[in-house]
């Protein structure tokens, strides 16, 4: 039986009879002000604190200056970011926070990820969050990996090490890249249960990419991720202006910037020179490197030769148009990543965000099975699910993962995993979705469109 109670409103109380009470003489003057006027609280009554009181308040915290703290409170991939900016010589953290020419299409691929609205559903039960998935047939604990990265040990002496230790203990992918300051047997080795990929430039010379190929597959890499966005190099301003090279060089402006950033020069000083590991058979310059990795020449017809060459799982990196994404997997890919080398080639190239729902869309209708990730201006794990949502099969993480690894080694790329990983379990619950799987485009809309 439903019982309807009924509020008691003074308003609708009916008044006594008048017969039943005495008439009363109305309050006049100051007497008439005081009855008005309602009494004060008694936790609104002013009076003197006592210790018992105060004490509880009075918990100061011993200051903590080690690594781990710094890191612990650091509760984003920005507030790392500064601790990076003070620990890491200007030339090296410009490499990793620069782009070309005037760092446009960095802006905007940043941009493009906050200019969104999430749209979560209520009354959902999200006491347990599942942020794992598959990619290209294996399971990630997380929907995030490590992009490769170039000269990583100039950034902070463990380098590649402490990345692909990072990713092994979270059960994630890492990749390394040609350009690593690790070779591909000795990640390996670092970390032999994690799960590696292996970044390739594909050389006018194929007799060097045949060399790395078999490499990477006699290391055990799964996954062979080839780069066909770098036809010449960028026009990366900040390390033009910096007079970066490969060592650093000991100017008198680079020893003035050591004078207070010891810890990078110690660590720099004191471990194995910076070599490109898995082009250490090669002499030359930096520029000499480069050059002859960044083939202009490169067609489908190189594709082809990949695609007959490699066994494992091949993904194409760089692509910027629904044209090319479909193209490549014509030709043979199992996923592709939509980036635009973290805006450091081509300024005002195309917006991987902003190119995923139609790339997913044209992928769909052709009914390809091939992977669609992403890169470039992540910042937070809320970005992560924005780009799982609008269609991405898998994320990769470049700069974000540099800015822990600068602000702590092995312990900062650590702390950026755990802060993207609570950022995603947060954004899912707020949204309504358990599961990577339940994320649809219903819970992004991209604003202005």
């Amino acid at each position: 039986m439903t019982h309807t109670i009924q509020p008691n409103n003074p308003e609708t109380t009916p008044a006594p009879d008048a017969t039943d009470v005495p008439a009363a003489r109305p309050a006049t003057g100051v007497a008439a002000a005081a009855a008005a006027v309602p009494a004060v609280p008694a936790a609104l009554k002013r009076r003197i604190p006592r210790y018992s009181d105060l004490a509880p308040l009075m918990q100061f915290k011993k200051p903590e200056f080690s690594k781990e703290a710094r890191l612990k409170r650091a509760s984003t991939v920005w507030e790392l970011r500064d601790i990076a900016k003070r620990r890491t010589p200007q030339a090296p953290f410009d490499y990793t926070d620069g782009a070309a020419e005037e760092e446009i299409t960095l802006r905007r691929a940043r941009e493009a990820f906050l200019d969104i609205e999430f749209r979560p559903g209520i009354l959902r039960n999200v006491s347990s969050i599942d942020l794992s998935t598959d990619i290209l047939g294996k399971p990630s604990r997380l929907p995030v990996g490590i992009a490769p990265t170039g000269f990583t040990r100039m950034m902070q002496s463990e380098g590649e090490y402490a990345g692909s230790q990072a990713a092994e203990a979270t059960g994630i992918p890492y990749t390394l890249s040609t350009m690593g300051t690790a070779s591909i047997e000795d990640v390996a080795a670092a970390a032999p249960n994690g799960r590696n990929w292996f970044q390739l430039y594909l050389w006018t010379d194929r007799d060097r990419s045949l060399e790395l190929i078999e490499r990477a597959a006699k290391a055990g890499n799964d996954t062979l991720m080839v780069t066909v966005d770098t036809a010449v190099a960028g026009a990366r301003l900040r390390d033009v202006r910096n007079g970066m090279t490969i060592p650093p060089a000991l100017t008198l402006k680079t020893v003035l910037d050591a004078s207070y950033r010891p810890a990078w020069w110690f660590n720099f000083l004191t471990h194995e020179p910076l070599t490109f590991a898995s082009l250490s058979r090669y002499t030359g310059t930096v520029a000499d490197l480069i050059n002859s990795m960044f083939d202009p020449t490169l067609t489908f017809e190189d594709l082809d030769w990949l695609r007959e060459t490699w066994k494992g799982k091949l993904v194409v990196k760089g692509i910027q148009t629904v044209d090319d994404a479909r193209k490549v997997v014509d030709h043979g890919a199992d996923g592709i990543v939509l980036s635009n080398h973290g805006g450091r080639q081509l300024d005002r190239a195309p917006i991987p965000f902003h190119l995923l729902p139609e790339v997913s869309q044209a992928l769909k209708a052709d009914n390809s099975k091939a992977a669609i990730m992403l890169d470039t201006g992540i910042m937070s794990g809320a970005d992560i699910i924005a780009a799982m949502a609008l269609g991405a099969d898998f994320t990769l993480i470049g700069r974000a993962y540099l800015y822990g690894l600068m602000a702590g080694g092995r312990a900062g790329v650590d702390r950026v995993l755990q802060i993207l990983e609570k950022d995603m379990a947060r954004t899912m619950a707020l949204l309504g979705v358990s599961s990577i799987s339940e994320l649809t485009p219903e819970h992004v809309r991209i604003l202005g469109k």
